[in-house]
């Protein structure tokens, strides 16, 4: 069986809810309620589906100098991807409801350790309920296995890197956020409001159809040509508000057959902790 690694659809999920060789992660949330997505998987879910916490499973507490989701170390994620029974040729499926805003986020965390046969549900939980697929309720158990990845380190960018890549011609740094954000003209969760200075804006929003299922890949494809022009893939360097759906982002391009994009994990929540990195407001050269 050829493995998933960026998208998967509803039908092709369903014949394998009791197959153990699959592993299912319900990743919905709210920001601003942060209890409100389990609530929501225990009223019903994906058969087989754990719950995939965004605060607790997939990011470390917040500190004085890190952003709003700091990235847990490769031994923490180890750790949760062998409690949820993930090991070698187990394929993930991660789902929310938001058009995979917050399921991007468990997708490049399982690739950072070089677990590729990870998958967003393309459409998420209301592509599921619209088929009329099974749903249950409650909470799931998963017999916990020894996970194996190795992180790839190549995958994301510090601070320190980033604050160089502001002073360098030869990447693209990409704001991931609405236009508003990005422009600092509102800001719905820190202090702060504007954007690193050099960054483009290509909303993460955009990947998406009017039925939060992902736009066609050669879509997709000329979506981010349009910014890169002639840098290679690599040279994209993604962050949002604290490294959640810039995630998004990544995925959308590694559909699109351009593989190799990085995140900068601490994102815009971190940049800000320390004032003296330059921050801008308004439209950039070539973001027009």
């Amino acid at each position: 069986m050829q493995a998933h690694q960026t998208l998967i659809g509803c039908s092709d999920l369903a014949p394998h809810l009791e197959d153990t060789d699959w592993a299912i992660l319900d990743c919905r949330f709210d920001f601003r309620n942060p209890a409100w997505g389990e609530e929501q998987y225990s009223s019903g879910h994906i058969p087989g589906a754990l719950y995939a916490h965004m605060e607790r499973d997939l990011a470390l507490p917040v500190t004085p100098t890190s952003g709003r989701h700091p990235l847990p170390g490769p031994d923490q994620l180890a750790a949760v991807f062998s409690r949820w029974g993930i090991s070698p040729g187990v394929q993930v499926v991660a789902y929310d409801d938001v058009g995979g805003g917050y399921a991007a986020r468990a997708w490049w965390c399982l690739n950072y350790l070089s677990h590729t046969a990870a998958a967003i549900l393309d459409g998420g939980w209301q592509a599921w309920r619209e088929l009329g697929l099974p749903v249950r309720s409650g909470r799931e158990e998963r017999a916990p296995s020894v996970f194996s990845g190795s992180p790839r380190p190549e995958m994301k960018v510090e601070v320190e890197g980033m604050v160089y890549l502001t002073r360098a011609r030869d990447h693209l740094t990409v704001d991931s956020r609405s236009p508003e954000r990005y422009l600092g003209l509102l800001e719905e969760f820190d202090p702060v409001a504007g954007h690193i200075p050099g960054a483009v804006n290509i909303p993460w929003s955009g990947n998406l159809d009017s039925r939060g299922r992902f736009l066609p890949a050669e879509t997709l494809r000329k979506r981010f040509q349009e910014r890169l022009k002639n840098l290679p893939p690599s040279s994209a360097v993604f962050y949002c508000g604290s490294g959640v759906t810039a995630c998004h982002n990544i995925l959308a391009m590694a559909h699109a057959g351009l593989e190799g994009a990085r995140l900068y994990p601490g994102s815009w929540s971190e940049w800000i902790r320390d004032t003296t990195r330059p921050m801008v407001s308004g439209e950039e050269p070539g973001n027009s």
